[in-house]
């Protein structure tokens, strides 16, 4: 077996209940039993797939009728390859062909003529469709993609020329619904194809997105800019937004209205900053200046009602074509790719959550609509589909039993449907409270001194409930700008907690109006880079309206901010971690969709004790948008001397979750990343090899699994936490399977993919899938159990945090946030110090601490030290410094 090889499948699990579910996957019944021959196409003048899919169309359709393809019908992806089930009649491998193409969207495209294109179409090769059935059989292991592409595009080819397609996935504007500032929600289809034991599947989900609404632009603006309808715009814009609209319809389609038949389209390049009324422009050989708003009542008998408002600036901006926005409308189907607001995303989460019986039920009626059943397509591969989604075989895995304190009333605690709740619990840590204080971002009518200290006064009682004792119940109170200097306010905040208890402060709570990120998102870069000190934001509203479990929840978090442990699972419960020193590594690799940023950033989490309830966490920026960690080994070397200074021993084995990686670059991953595993552990000490196992944990798939009985199910419809699935819809050979290990709370749960790349550990089923599971009941700041295992939770909330410090970009985690982190801006390479997910700040410094004595920058001092280190030559022994790491809980 080759070195990078994936290990095979071992025995299917056996441990907790057998059930059934029901999958969204539809076996493709029948597949091609000859060989498909494969094509190269190009077409010319290059133009988008959606247009080459129409010029192909025409070409055949015309073949077809004239006889030339001889009864072939190929099918075709609208770029470059083409697939038929028999030769196609040529003369030569190789034909081009003049297609005159009619626009079916331009009215006026019959009068002025078709689109000339010419066509190549060339034989590529032929398709051995036998290797895919010896693949699905487990009998080779090289995954054959060429026929799996040929099945695919065979499958897609009808919805590609039906509806609006965006990568994976076809809309319809059928059903649209409106959202703020001009958008609609299209419904639509997810649809790919996975090979499984024994058959091909294709799995198909409902989908959702964004696209601009069509109609007058003037409407479009209206709504942009907050207002009912166009009729509410009577007076001249202001420049700030005139900025605003300017942002957000550069790119757009339109098109004019006032020339009769003469639809023209146009992009809209800017805005002017003039209204029609005053925009001037020559007209005719003279050169005499004329306005917009006169030229078009001159020219097109055209009186503008709008004429206060700016004029569009379309196509090439030096060319000066300016158009009065009435007599333009918006093109249909045109994607919304620029990020939604707050208010958007919001409705968009309200249309797409669907309870699981709905979602299953419009998927099942998905399969009708994509893949009719007398396609003369699939007819012609020999190609036929079922129709009912595919039923597997699951297994429900025992809740792990939760330890808290023993001197809580209710010391352990077996979870029902994933979550539990604190009462008769204790911390089985609690840290202990001295110096804090309480900033409040607004004026004191709007959060009166009372309403303050009442909820300090429950949080303080919750909290010694719980094991967190607080000795200092009178915090000082200040009052700051939402708006002004966020860091004078905490350092000044900082100093009058330190001067009023005469010790340096452990935390500052922080209560917020209740909207606005960027608020938080300061608050945390200061309070990690700048003071290096925990933070706790709590909303205004939960302030106001606060209940015993609201603070328990806030109770939680402070506590492993702190260095606490709030729960644990026994030894016997984790067999793997404790028997022999063990440490579970979580990695992600944040790069942020549609920034103009030239890098990414890789955050590296591992576990410091035999319960994986303290995390210590690396973090890198890196050059390039890449997947690949390229510092991993130097980021491991750190987490792992700080391992043996916390245990006091070597971790004797190594399991690696992998988050962030797509399908295609399973075998570039585990290759660089395994190999820098072994260089840290060689370079640590030269006969150093512990054992590794490497997963990749995927959450963006479209795999759904639905309850048959209602036994199986929990109160939200779904399949119940502990779900596993390993055969029916997985790899055919590989070791892989899904894990539901979460309670839905609503909408359909999404499970998660674990794939197994390397084990040297030699995992069986049930001892990977019961390790997985259990660890999602340790997330240290919830009291349920999570939809990914908490390492690779760790290491994206790592990620997303120092993603902001190091690059200025905006952080989109909920204000109920979980901890801070430790980050400063670093060159490639170099270290951004030491981030954290769920605690910040130990309770004393350590080692792999970089809070200093005088309360100095945890992403100043730390992370110097940390670059430093990086330049020097490695130390080669467990006995080095672990400086610049930063531990977590």
């Amino acid at each position: 077996m080759s070195l990078w090889q994936f290990p095979p499948r071992p025995a299917v699990g056996a441990a907790g209940r057998l059930i059934q579910v029901r999958a969204n996957f539809f076996p493709v019944l029948s597949l091609p039993q000859g060989n498909i021959h494969h094509y190269d196409v190009v077409i010319s003048p290059d133009v988008p797939p959606a247009k080459n899919r129409r010029v192909y169309q025409q070409w055949e359709d015309a073949a077809l009728l004239s006889g030339l393809l001889a009864g072939v019908r190929p099918v075709y992806d609208g770029r470059k390859n083409l697939f038929a089930a028999r030769p196609l009649p040529f003369d030569a491998d190789s034909a081009v062909f003049q297609v005159d193409y009619f626009d079916d969207d331009d009215p006026g495209s019959k009068r002025r003529g078709p689109k000339k294109f010419k066509m190549t179409v060339k034989k590529v090769s032929e398709v051995n469709m036998q290797r895919l059935a010896l693949f699905l059989e487990g009998r080779i292991p090289e995954t054959p993609h060429d026929a799996l592409m040929a099945i695919d595009i065979l499958l897609r080819h009808l919805p590609s020329l039906k509806y609006t397609t965006v990568g994976r996935c076809f809309y319809t504007s059928d059903s649209a619904a409106s959202i703020a500032n001009g958008a609609q929600l299209w419904q639509g289809f997810h649809q790919s194809i996975k090979p499984t034991r024994g058959a091909v599947l294709i799995n198909l989900d409902v989908s959702a997105t964004a696209f601009y609404q069509p109609g007058p632009v003037v409407e479009m603006v209206a709504k942009i800019l907050g207002k009912q309808s166009a009729a509410d715009l009577r007076t001249p814009m202001s420049d700030k937004d005139r900025m605003k609209l300017e942002k957000s319809l550069k790119g757009l389609k339109v098109v004019v209205t006032h020339r009769g038949q003469i639809r023209r389209k146009y992009r809209i390049a800017k805005i002017t900053s003039t209204p029609a009324s005053r925009t001037m422009f020559p007209v005719g050989e003279t050169g005499t200046e004329d306005s917009v708003a006169n030229y078009f009542q001159t020219k097109y008998s055209c009186q503008l009602y709008f004429a206060h408002l700016p004029c569009l600036i379309v196509g090439d901006p030096q060319k000066h074509v300016y158009l009065p926005m009435e007599v333009c409308e918006v093109v249909a189907g045109q994607r919304h790719l620029r990020k939604l607001n707050e208010r958007q995303t919001a409705e968009m989460i309200k249309f797409t959550c669907q309870p699981p019986h709905v979602r299953s039920n419009k998927i099942s009626a998905g399969i009708t609509i994509l893949q009719q059943r007398d396609s003369d397509y699939l007819r012609e591969f020999n190609v036929q589909i079922g129709h009912e989604m595919a039923i597997v075989n699951a297994r429900v895995l025992p809740s792990p039993a939760i330890s808290y304190h023993p001197a809580s009333k209710e010391p352990v605690i077996t979870p029902r449907e994933g979550a539990w709740n604190l009462r008769d619990k204790m911390v089985a840590q609690g840290v202990t409270i001295r110096s804090w204080c309480v900033v409040a971002f607004g004026a004191e009518q709007d959060y009166p001194v009372t309403a303050i200290q009442k909820f300090i006064t429950l949080l303080v009682q919750t909290c010694e409930e719980c094991g967190v004792f607080i000795q200092n119940r009178q915090p000082p109170i200040s009052y700051a700008n939402p708006y002004g200097n966020i860091e004078k306010t905490l350092i000044d905040a900082y100093m009058v907690a330190g001067n009023s208890f005469q010790e340096r402060p452990q935390i500052v709570v922080c209560i917020l109006p209740n909207t606005g990120v960027p608020l938080y998102a300061e608050i945390k870069r200061v309070s990690d880079t700048v003071i290096g000190i925990a933070t706790q934001c709590i909303q205004a509203k939960h302030m106001f309206a606060a209940k015993r479990q609201y603070c328990a929840n806030v109770c939680l978090k402070i506590n492993v901010k702190l260095g606490g442990m709030n729960s644990y699972l026994s030894n016997t419960q984790l067999p793997f971690v404790s028997e022999r020193p063990t440490i579970i590594f979580g990695a992600d690799v944040t790069v942020t969709p549609g920034s103009a940023s030239n890098q990414s950033i890789a955050a590296l989490v591992g576990s410091m004790d035999a319960q994986c309830s303290r995390y210590a966490a690396a973090i890198r920026v890196q050059k390039g948008r890449q997947e690949v960690i390229t510092d991993l080994a130097g980021m491991v070397i750190e987490l792992l001397k700080t391992f043996y200074q916390t245990c006091g021993a070597k971790p004797e084995r190594i399991v690696f979750f992998r988050d962030g990686v797509s399908e295609g670059q399973f075998s570039e991953v585990l290759r660089s990343e395994v190999e820098s595993i072994r260089q840290a552990c060689t370079n640590l000490e030269y006969n150093y090899r512990p054992t590794v196992t490497f997963i990749v944990v995927q959450k963006r798939h479209h795999a759904r699994f639905f309850p048959i009985r209602k036994e199986d199910s929990d109160r939200s419809g779904n399949v119940l936490p502990g779900t596993v699935v390993e055969t029916g819809v997985t790899h055919p050979s590989e070791f892989d399977f899904y894990l539901c290990s979460h309670p839905g709370l609503q909408g359909t749960s999404k499970p998660t993919h674990y794939h197994v790349l390397h084990d040297e550990n030699r995992f069986t089923s049930d001892a990977l899938q019961e390790l997985t599971y259990r660890l999602c009941y340790l997330y240290c700041r919830a009291t349920r159990s999570v939809s990914v295992c908490p390492p690779a939770y760790y290491a994206h909330l790592v990620a997303a945090r120092a993603r902001f410090h190091a690059t200025g970009e905006g952080w989109n985690e909920s204000i109920s946030e979980g901890g801070a982190s430790s980050a400063s801006t670093g060159s490639d390479g170099a270290k951004v110090g030491g981030g954290v997910a769920a605690p910040a700040t130990p309770a004393t410094p350590t080692a792999a601490s970089p809070v200093t004595e005088e309360g100095g920058a945890a992403g100043g001092a730390g992370s110097q030290a940390g670059s430093q280190l990086g330049r020097r030559k490695r130390p080669d022994s467990f006995a080095g410094s672990a400086a610049g790491t930063r531990m977590m809980t």
